[in-house]
């Protein structure tokens, strides 16, 4: 028989589970809020990316690399995809505006191209070897390809797949806990095992009835 200290420490044992759970509840879903928003609705984004019209705007710049730097480029690099020459990459930040730092770099015997993918659209850079002229294109398809881009992960860089990684352990933590929370209070709650299985049974049909291989 369970004598009344003991059903005491029970009851304080569940009460602090209870409110440990609670607390990475709401600390979980204060970190993924944002990020939840912005999936769900670049969900609906992408889910209807060939009903939404963009239109992609191109800007072209040019510019004229210096004498100096011009020997640079004809020197032979030491392999074909070898970095562009220090000096060179610090004028095209400085008058350019472009950051190859990093970028994959194509060497031809006429021309040096990089790849500049970015979210959201496109850039391409590409100097003469002989004469060291720069040409420069930018495509920016609009802030909703931006954001699909987001979602994807797409040209981000290795500090938003990191955010991602995050965001995704903060909201597997957000949706445990509020499954466990659902498991606590369920007794006093008759729908919810039918609603959490709700959940599970209609994507599971959608699946089986309506997406053919």
């Amino acid at each position: 028989m369970v004598d009344g200290e003991e059903l005491w420490q029970r009851k304080k044992r569940r009460a602090f589970f209870i409110s440990q759970v609670y607390q990475w509840h709401w600390i979980s879903s204060g970190l993924c809020l944002i990020g939840m928003v912005l999936f769900a609705f670049t969900g609906i984004t992408l889910n209807h990316a060939g009903q939404i019209e963009a239109k992609p705007t191109v800007v072209m710049r040019e510019g004229q690399l210096p004498q100096a730097l011009i020997a640079d480029l004809k020197a032979e690099p030491a392999s074909p995809k070898a970095a562009l020459p220090q000096g060179v990459g610090a004028w095209l930040r400085g008058e350019i505006g472009v950051n190859t730092a990093g970028r994959d770099v194509e060497w031809s015997p006429k021309e040096v191209y990089v790849a500049l993918p970015r979210p959201g659209g496109d850039a391409w850079l590409s100097i003469a070897r002989d004469n060291g002229a720069v040409a420069y294109e930018v495509t920016d398809r609009g802030w909703i390809a931006y954001l699909n881009d987001l979602h994807k992960g797409r040209n981000t860089g290795k500090a938003w797949s990191w955010f991602i990684d995050v965001f995704a352990i903060a909201a597997m933590v957000f949706c445990l806990s509020g499954l466990l929370l659902l498991y606590l209070h369920s007794n006093r709650r008759r729908a919810t095992w039918p609603v959490v299985s709700l959940g599970l049974v209609i994507p599971a049909l959608l699946v089986v009835l309506f997406i053919h291989r």
